[in-house]
C-alpha cells in the first residue's frame, strides 16, 4: 500500500522501506496560522510556499523530494525510503511562508521508517507516462487508477508503488508551453509474481526494431492504459531480482588503493608554534645572493675586461686603418659641402630661349646669385626678359 497523510503539527508517520511515501502539505491548514484579510468577509487566498529540510541540515534526505508548482497549489513530499534508514526517526522541518504578509509558520514531521521484510517485491517494472506531471501522478485517485490498470495486466497478489520520479530528474527537457504538453513521469511498481506475457512483448525482436526506428511497438495490453495513461513502451524497464547475480568482488589492496586509515583525527589544539625564519632565508636570501654574484661577474666582464681603442689599433692592420681614415675624411668633406648653399642652380632648371622671339636668353641670375632667398615658385612679376602681354583697353579709348 501507499501511505497518504495530511499535514498536522508534529505529525508522526510510519512509511515502509521500499514503498512509495506521499505527504501532502495543504495550504488550507496553514491559512489558520496567518491573520485574515483587513476587510472582514473576504475569502483568504494568500500565496503560500513551503520550505522543507532535515532538522539541523539545510536540505532534505536524499530519498525525499518536494514539489510545489505554484504558490496557490499544495506542496507534496514524496519518495521511497531506503533500508539504511530503518529504525532511525527522521524529523523534517516544514516552514510555510505567507507571500502577502511575509509571516512564517513552522511544523515538524517525524518519519519513522519501518522494515519491509514481510513484503518482498522481487519483480519490478518501471513505466514512463508521457501525459502526466509528477504532482498529477501523486494524487491518490490517479495513482490508484494506474495501479489498478497494472494489476489487471500483471495479475499479482501484492502490488506496490515503489517510486515516482519526474522526467526532469532523469535528464529530460522542460516541455514547450503548447498543446498542454507534460514533462512526463517514471513510475516504478513491484509485484510478487513474474512478469505477464503482455509486459514481455516489449522484449520481442520486432518491437525492439520498431523502438530503434522511433516507432511505437505493438503491445496488446496498451489499450487498457490508453484511455488515461499514454505509456512509452520503448522506455519500460523490467527487473527480475531473483536472477540478479551478485557482482560483489573482494577488493585486493595493492598499488593505487590507499589503506584504510580509520576515522579522521584532527590535530590537537596544543600544537607548538613553528619558526619560519629559516624558510624565509632559504627562499629569499639564497636566490638574492646568487643573483648578486652573477651581477658582479657580468660587471667585471663588461667594465674591467675592455681592450680599449689603443689596443684595438695595435691589433688592426695598417691598410685597414688607412681605409677607415679615408672613409672618415670623405664623410667629413661631404658634410662640409652640404653646409655651403652658394652654389648656382643647374642650368637645366632655367629657360634657355625667349618664349616669343626664340632668342637665346642668358640665365636669370649670375653665378654668385644667392639662391637661398629665391622662392621655389616664381610669382607673376614683369621680369626684364619676359614679353609683355598687351592689356585689353576700354571701348572709348579704342
Amino acid at each position: 500500500y501507499t501511505i497518504l497523510s495530511k499535514v498536522h503539527s508534529d505529525r508522526n508517520v510510519y512509511p515502509s522501506a521500499g514503498v512509495l511515501f506521499v505527504h501532502v502539505l495543504e495550504r488550507e491548514y496553514f491559512k489558520g496560522e496567518f491573520p485574515p484579510y483587513p476587510k472582514p468577509g473576504e475569502i483568504s487566498n494568500d500565496p503560500i510556499t513551503f520550505n522543507t529540510n532535515l532538522m539541523g541540515y539545510p536540505d532534505r534526505p536524499g530519498w525525499l523530494r518536494y514539489i510545489q508548482r505554484t504558490p496557490y497549489s499544495d506542496g507534496v513530499l514524496y519518495g521511497s525510503p531506503t533500508v539504511e534508514n530503518v529504525g532511525k526517526p527522521t524529523v523534517i522541518e516544514i516552514t510555510a511562508y505567507n507571500r502577502r504578509t511575509f509571516e512564517t509558520a513552522r511544523h515538524n514531521l517525524i518519519i519513522n521508517i519501518m522494515s519491509a521484510e514481510d513484503f518482498p517485491l522481487p519483480y519490478q517494472a518501471e513505466f514512463f507516462i508521457r501525459n502526466m506531471n509528477v504532482e498529477e501522478m501523486l494524487a491518490s485517485e490517479v495513482l490508484g487508477d494506474f495501479l489498478g490498470a497494472v494489476k489487471n495486466v500483471w495479475q499479482p497478489e501484492r502490488l506496490n508503488a515503489i517510486n515516482i520520479t519526474s522526467a526532469l530528474d532523469r535528464g529530460g527537457r522542460v516541455p514547450l508551453p503548447i498543446n498542454d504538453m507534460k514533462e512526463g513521469v517514471y513510475v516504478m511498481v513491484g509485484a510478487d509474481v513474474p512478469f505477464s506475457s503482455c509486459l514481455r512483448e516489449v522484449e520481442n525482436p520486432q518491437n525492439q526494431l520498431r523502438c530503434s526506428q522511433e516507432m511505437e511497438p505493438l503491445i496488446t495490453c496498451d489499450k487498457k492504459f490508453r484511455t488515461q495513461f499514454h505509456i512509452d513502451w520503448c522506455k519500460i524497464s523490467l527487473v527480475d531480482n531473483t536472477k540478479q547475480v551478485s557482482t560483489f568482488q573482494e577488493v585486493i589492496r595493492g598499488e593505487g588503493i590507499l589503506p584504510d586509515g580509520g576515522e579522521y583525527k584532527p590535530p590537537s589544539d596544543t600544537l607548538k608554534s613553528r619558526d619560519y625564519y629559516s624558510d624565509f632565508l632559504i627562499t629569499l636570501a639564497v636566490p638574492s645572493a646568487v643573483a648578486l654574484v652573477l651581477f658582479l661577474i657580468l660587471a667585471y666582464i663588461m667594465c674591467c675586461r675592455r681592450e680599449g681603442v689603443e689596443k684595438r689599433n695595435m691589433q688592426t692592420p695598417d691598410i685597414q686603418l688607412v681605409h677607415h681614415s679615408a672613409i672618415q675624411k670623405s664623410t667629413k668633406e661631404l658634410r662640409d659641402m652640404s653646409k655651403n648653399r652658394e652654389i648656382a642652380w643647374p642650368l637645366s632648371t632655367l629657360p634657355v630661349f625667349h618664349p616669343v622671339t626664340g632668342e637665346v636668353v642668358p640665365p636669370l641670375h649670375a653665378d654668385n646669385y644667392d639662391n637661398t632667398s629665391m622662392p621655389l615658385m616664381q610669382t607673376q612679376q614683369n621680369l626684364p626678359h619676359q614679353t609683355q602681354i598687351p592689356q585689353q583697353q576700354s571701348a572709348g579709348q579704342y
